[in-house]
């Protein structure tokens, strides 16, 4: 089904709490790039982000607040390519009012993505369009297409800009999941916006074999990996205030519930123990880590949660409150419970498929989580042409997390590539 332009929307349910907790100094931002095979030509790239963003037609609009919500609001004029930028609140103005930014320096092509335009599967889906359209206008190939990468030439459905979450979940009832306070690590706070970034990658063969060895999945074994080293911050801890590790981990709902948005539509599991009594072995980390995501995948488990949230969304009393007494109430619920429940963010964007007359021309694939409000930092990771790319983002000094992580990547026999980097 078309749809006709131009035209707004309210913002999907996941995306509200991102402009109330916006302030001056943070925004939840990210950052996904591929490097290609030669350096960008701007102007090839320019062209081709003009027809790109057409074709995934919220990418052309803005936020604007109402009488009671936040809507995506069409702009006119196009987007325009720019010099790479720290990882830092931006602007919207800055980028002619849209929600994001498209910059290339050398061989990289970078999109950095304000949160409440859409997830990470809405974003790689419009950057591997974005590189597919370049690689066919510079070096005249027909690249191909599949379920990441779009045909320009198509107009958008309506499926695709639709908010599943009203979709699937509007008027059930459901249940808001009952948590506790988690671990953080503490640190020496870097500078207002600072982020530093430790990128680590890996071999898919030797990650996929310790996988193997031991029945889990990569996500199983990345944030069991992340566990460990949390648990040895909490050791080191001399005063540690909590006991409870708990790295929270997003989930792409669009596979479970065969919907095709992009804009956000994906939930969390916590996964973690607590280490009050005793610490525990890796193996018995990586079996409690399987165990508790089998648990709370199951949709009789994981439902609830999201239905509760649509609910609260849909209560006569919420959607009369005026905006701008929703959004310092948004802002509190969210600072009071949202970070305080994990100790880390492990996003997973899993392996990056392209079509084979892309492969060519794009030799890595990085996803990079921007600062975190309430957490020292954060971790994101994506698969591509045989190499598991992870990225440690944080926003203190001290790097005895990273190291950790590092030091049991060898102890479990696999090499890692290791730089570190300012985003901000």
């Amino acid at each position: 089904m078309e749809i006709a332009m131009p035209y707004k929307f309210k913002l999907d349910n996941a995306a509200n709490i991102y402009p109330a907790s916006m302030s001056k100094h943070y925004s939840s931002l990210y950052r996904m790039s591929v490097t290609m095979s030669e350096d960008v030509d701007k102007d090839i790239l320019q062209a081709a982000l003009e027809r790109v963003s057409e074709r995934i037609p919220t990418f052309r609009c803005t936020l604007k607040g109402g009488a009671f919500w936040w809507f995506l609001h069409r702009v006119d004029g196009t987007p325009e390519l720019c010099e790479l930028k720290p990882l830092r609140r931006f602007r919207f103005k800055d980028q002619g009012g849209l929600l994001y930014r498209v910059s290339a320096t050398g061989k990289v092509i970078s999109l950095d993505v304000f949160h409440a335009l859409t997830d990470g599967h809405g974003a790689i889906t419009f950057l591997l369009t974005l590189a597919g359209e370049y690689i066919r206008k510079r070096y005249g190939v027909e690249t191909g297409y599949n379920g990441l990468v779009l045909d320009p030439s198509e107009s958008p459905d309506y499926s695709e800009v639709e908010d599943s979450f009203k979709a699937v979940f509007s008027g059930r009832k459901g249940q808001l999941e009952q948590n506790v306070d988690a671990y953080h690590i503490k640190g020496t706070q870097l500078a207002h916006e600072a982020v530093k970034d430790t990128r680590v990658i890996m071999p898919m063969e030797d990650v996929k074999k310790v996988c193997a060895e031991n029945g889990c999945s990569i996500t199983d074994f990345l944030v069991s990996v992340m566990l460990w080293s949390l648990q040895k911050e909490h050791a080191a801890d001399p005063t540690p205030e909590k006991d409870v590790l708990k790295v929270s981990v997003p989930v792409n709902l669009r596979p479970i519930y065969h919907t095709r948005t992009l804009r956000n539509f994906s939930s969390y599991v916590n996964l973690g123990m607590d280490v009050a009594d005793e610490y525990l072995t890796f193996s018995e980390i990586m079996e409690l880590v399987m165990a508790q995501k089998e648990h709370d995948l199951r949709l009789e488990n994981l439902e609830p949660k999201i239905a509760a949230n649509v609910e609260l969304e849909e209560m006569l009393l919420v959607r009369c409150l005026p905006l701008f007494v929703k959004h310092p109430i948004i802002d509190i619920i969210n600072l009071h419970h949202g970070d305080r429940f994990c100790s880390q963010t492990m996003s997973n964007l899993g392996n990056v498929s392209m079509p084979e007359g892309m492969k060519p021309y794009i030799t890595d694939v990085d996803f990079i989580l921007g600062r975190q409000r309430g957490n020292s930092g954060a971790c994101s990771c994506a698969g591509y042409n045989g190499k598991l790319y992870f990225h440690l983002t944080r926003k203190i000094a001290e790097d005895t997390f990273e190291q950790a992580f590092i030091e049991q990547l060898g102890v479990l026999g696999i090499p890692a590539e290791v730089s570190v980097s300012n985003l901000a």
